[in-house]
């Protein structure tokens, strides 16, 4: 079963997702807003979000950047779904997304890029533990429909 959670969206919303079951959702990791990775990322789930929609497939990223940050970076790139704000971490560390990362041969702590895809009965159907920004979006949703 996904770990259920409960958090801060843009314009002072909360999503928790106990709300949508009964719906598939796509919750993404990603480090930061307005990084270049992260940035492609996001926008290739922009520009394959009608066809999430059409299929009733929620979208949700989840960074620990605050619900302001989240705003401008939606509002720059013109993001048509839900980021959360999970700055105490605690739902990456319920997912499995905030742990030890390596970057240039130094060790830290950080937000994995990690996505699941969790069916309508609030189980987990999908894991990609290993995501490249620019194909993923379409990954997903091949699997989310097929």
């Amino acid at each position: 079963m996904a770990p259920l959670f409960s958090a801060k969206a843009g314009g002072g919303a909360t999503v928790a997702l106990a709300d949508l079951l009964g719906k598939n959702v796509v919750l993404y990791f990603y480090p930061r807003d307005n990084t270049p990775g992260c940035t492609i990322e996001a926008c290739h789930f922009r520009d394959q979000h009608e066809d999430f929609e059409k299929h009733g497939i929620v979208v949700l990223g989840v960074s620990a950047d605050s619900a302001a940050s989240h705003e401008k970076f939606s509002a720059r790139f013109r993001l048509p779904f839900v980021l959360l704000a999970d700055e105490d971490k605690a739902i990456a560390l319920a997912y499995g997304a905030w742990g030890e990362k390596t970057f240039l041969g130094r060790k830290f702590m950080g937000m994995r890029r990690i996505t699941f895809l969790i069916g309508p009965d609030g189980r987990i159907r999908k894991i990609w533990r290993k995501v490249q920004p620019r194909p993923h979006a379409a990954e997903v949703f091949a699997a989310a429909v097929g």
